[in-house]
């Protein structure tokens, strides 16, 4: 059997092909290579923008070679040990010059592939090469073909012996061409346009989706590499983003060719309460537990520690210690629960990687081409037409999406305020794509100034009223979100005349997105004691309390216990809460068999800031209730630290008003 060697999963010019077994019958590999020959001519119809010589000789060998294989099949006998010997070695080398005419055919990688032309050239002739050799071996007078076929694979022999394969001239102009641009951004020069677009006609990279694949193919690339070949990934990048932005300005482009949830959305099948950090919203490769009891990735709760947040994100608990304790066995049942349905957790960080490392431009000439383009951006942003406005924001939502860096830049560039007089844009898309770039631009730190600065909670509060794309409207639910995680804005936010009020009308009628978005800016504005006052006064409990009961998703109903836990923590919320009926519900929650973990421990805090704030009154109305007991050493025995010690509160409690009683 000769093994399947069309994989997907190998590295970009790597060619792992493997040696048919040595019991193989001739047929069999004539027949492969019969297949295989076919397939490999079939690249005559693909584009090469580069080594389109050596592309060219390749295939005409294999063409002539193809002939050569369907006449030994017609008359060929049982063979003998010479013949297989030739036919596995050119199977071989067949494998490999399928994967090498795929990654030179490969849409996006024609850049990359231009500057590696020696390399991919040295695997030309070497291929080439070995096609000879094995062929060398080949008896034809034992094989019974016609003269003419006989004269013609000698010649094709010949050939490749003699076969220089070196690299193509024209390939090798337009490669130092690139090289002299990147030299060109890395001493603070401004390329001129014309001799950029010369480099980008030779590739026929000649719209802006063109570019954006070679941007995403490198950047794809730019994780599997060695870190030798990074610096040049990152140049290239800066070169093609620089190309996209300035050189595609006009014409058509992808501006809704990119996904903008404000979140991430998992696979159905994925337990996203337990498995799930709530800071990044990835599933968790390493997780921790901290002081509070909550369990988050090693990664993003090591972020927030060294930002110098001394308090539990979703609790909003202050820490007793920073340390860490690894969760191995939820980091086990993680795996096992991967493994099972086939999820690749090395896969999924691949494709929700940490940006981290991006804090730093990845090389200088990168970092040259981003502040060239930002500053053209913003200029555009501030005097250009209104398709060049909403162009620019939408570059902007790009270049920001995945790169610290970037959002530096842009910031520094000054592209805050114009983004927020784009909000005030009648064009739904232009709309989108500022408050998609200012999202962006906020989850930087340096990003969420400018926007308090520049009185941008005005627009932002507008866009929730009145926003006029659903996308738009749970983008600025996220914005708000990203503000109020600066503990100095919580207030100020809060102050914004409507703010709350428009949060709490999405959480009513908006989509899954919006509702989950604006809990999240509403959880994090309440930290502040000032804003829970402002929630009662809107009277926005009966909003929650219906979360609760009714059919919405747990992750839903989670958010809403939380922000119950935080506004039950005051004698008005307790009172409001207890007022409302909401116990019994709470009680009901906490009993239910499919409640997640997080949300009964949210139940729990509130019950228990209910007893300490209202008394008897509480306490008398829950210990009549039988089967919450069970729940509560049910917690102890399975919940989280933190969970343990609510439910051991409120044990404690029970236990003396019935002692009293």
């Amino acid at each position: 059997m000769i093994r399947e060697f069309d994989r997907s999963d190998r590295r970009f010019l790597t060619f792992p092909a493997v040696h048919p077994c040595e019991s193989i019958s001739p047929a069999i590999l004539l027949n492969s290579l019969i297949s295989s020959s076919r397939k490999l001519i079939k690249f005559n119809s693909k584009l090469f923008s580069s080594q389109k010589r050596k592309v060219r000789e390749t295939l005409r060998q294999i063409t002539i070679l193809s002939i050569f294989f369907d006449e030994i099949s017609a008359g060929a006998g049982a063979g003998n040990d010479s013949i297989t010997l030739c036919l596995s070695e050119l199977h071989h080398a067949f494998q490999k010059v399928q994967f090498l005419l795929d990654d030179c055919s490969l849409e996006g990688a024609r850049l990359w592939i231009l500057m590696k032309s020696h390399f991919v050239s040295t695997q030309f002739r070497v291929l080439i090469r070995s096609i000879s050799t094995a062929l060398e071996v080949l008896p034809m007078g034992s094989i019974g073909l016609s003269r003419e076929v006989i004269e013609i694979v000698e010649l094709v022999g010949k050939q490749g012996r003699k076969a220089k394969m070196e690299m193509d001239r024209e390939d090798e102009v337009v490669m130092n061409r690139v090289i002299l641009i990147l030299n060109q951004f890395e001493n603070r020069f401004e390329p001129d346009i014309s001799f950029i677009k010369s480099v980008l006609d030779y590739l026929k990279i000649r719209t802006w989706k063109d570019c954006q694949s070679e941007i995403k193919f490198l950047e794809r690339l730019i994780g599997s590499e060695l870190e030798c070949e990074v610096t040049l990934l990152s140049s290239l990048i800066g070169f093609m983003s620089y190309c996209r932005g300035i050189v595609f300005e006009t014409g058509e482009y992808g501006e809704n060719g990119i996904e903008e949830r404000g979140q991430i959305e998992l696979p159905n099948f994925l337990n996203t309460e337990d498995f799930v950090c709530p800071i990044s919203l990835e599933v968790m490769t390493d997780p921790v537990v901290i002081s509070t009891g909550q369990t988050y990735d090693r990664t993003s709760i090591g972020k927030w520690l060294k930002a110098g947040n001394l308090i539990c994100p979703k609790t909003g608990e202050k820490l007793v210690t920073t340390e860490l304790v690894p969760n191995s066995s939820l980091k086990k049942l993680i795996h096992q629960f991967c493994f099972d349905n086939g999820i690749s957790i090395a896969k999924s960080r691949n494709r929700n990687r940490d940006i981290t490392r991006t804090i730093l431009p990845g090389s200088p000439s990168s970092a040259m081409a981003i502040e060239f383009l930002a500053e053209f951006l913003v200029d555009r942003l501030c005097f250009g037409t209104d398709d060049q406005r909403k162009k620019a924001a939408y570059e902007i939502r790009l270049l920001a999406k995945t790169n610290i860096f970037n959002r530096s830049v842009l910031i520094n560039a000054g592209a805050v305020f114009p983004l927020l007089h784009l909000l005030g844009s009648s064009n739904p898309i232009a709309q989108e794509n500022s408050a998609a770039a200012l999202l962006k631009l906020s989850k930087h730190a340096g990003g969420r100034k400018p926007i308090i600065e520049n009185n941008g909670l005005e627009p932002i509060t507008e866009i929730l009223k009145h926003g006029l794309k659903s996308e738009t409207k749970q983008i600025s639910a996220a914005i708000v979100f990203y503000l109020a995680s600066v503990k100095e804005y919580r207030k100020s936010i809060g102050g914004s005349p409507e703010l709350i009020s428009s949060l709490f009308e999405l959480v009513r009628g908006g989509t899954f997105c919006m509702k989950k978005n604006s809990l999240a800016a509403i959880f994090a504005l309440i930290l502040h004691p000032t804003n829970r006052g402002k929630v009662l006064e809107i009277g926005a409990l009966p909003i929650l309390f219906d979360l609760i009961t009714s059919s919405h998703p747990d992750e839903i109903k989670t958010e809403a216990l939380a922000i119950l836990s935080i506004l039950a923590e005051t004698s008005e919320g307790s009172v409001t809460i207890f007022e409302g009926s909401c116990l019994s519900r709470l009680i009901d929650t906490l009993n239910g068999q499919t409640t997640s973990r997080s949300a009964k421990e949210y139940c729990v805090s509130t019950i228990v800031s209910l007893c300490k704030n209202l008394g008897n009154e509480v306490i008398g109305s829950i210990s009549k209730n039988s089967v919450l007991m069970a729940s509560l050493y049910s917690m102890l025995a399975e919940g989280t630290v933190n969970g343990g010690k609510k439910a051991r509160t409120l044990i404690k409690i029970l236990h003396k008003f019935c002692e009293m009683d």
